[in-house]
């Protein structure tokens, strides 16, 4: 296929997605692999237009901060092994764009990762549940209880004043001390 079949495919799909103009100019804008990298991802895994916005946004940052290309980040591993994978579009749209994400911000991923096992590792009774905030974008922790009784209360209560130390430490790391 050359490259103004690819375009003429890019330019259908962003018209059936209603893809924003500068998404688009962004996406016409990449050297053809990509283009075309990006046309097939996009068919594959039939992503929707905030989906569609959220992974070229999220390339092109990848893109910049690596030094490669879109086409070459598209053919990572992990990235092909999620596009081909079995399963519904839906769910493998999401999973691609946590890989995405991932790519983006390790760190924020590792860290992520580390609350979730030190969570984990409280090992809390049911009716009580850990929330972290989205994307680590708050150092806010919040946590809720589900009871039903005075007893149920005074039982989790007690539960959450022997996880104190393991509660502090969450909190610290969402605080950036470690």
């Amino acid at each position: 296929m050359n490259a103004d079949e690819i375009d003429a495919q890019i330019r259908e799909l962003a018209a059936e997605r209603r893809l924003p103009q500068k998404h688009l100019d962004r996406w016409l804008a990449m050297d053809l692999p990509s283009r075309a990298s990006m046309l097939d991802l996009a068919r594959a895994s039939r992503l929707r237009t905030g989906q569609l916005v959220t992974a070229l946004d999220t390339l092109d940052e990848i893109s910049v901060r690596e030094h490669v290309t879109v086409a070459a980040i598209l053919d990572r591993p992990e990235i092909r092994r999620i596009a081909n994978s079995p399963g519904s579009l839906p769910s493998r749209a999401s999973v691609l764009l946590e890989a995405l994400r991932t790519l983006r911000y390790p760190l924020l991923k590792k860290m992520q990762t580390q609350l979730r096992s030190e969570v984990s590792a409280l090992k809390l009774p049911r009716g009580i549940s850990i929330d972290l905030p989205k994307d680590l974008g708050s150092d806010e922790l919040t946590v809720s209880l589900r009871v039903r009784s005075g007893s149920e209360l005074a039982h989790l209560i007690e539960a959450l004043d022997q996880k104190r130390p393991g509660l502090t430490r969450i909190i610290e790391m969402l605080g950036g001390k470690k």
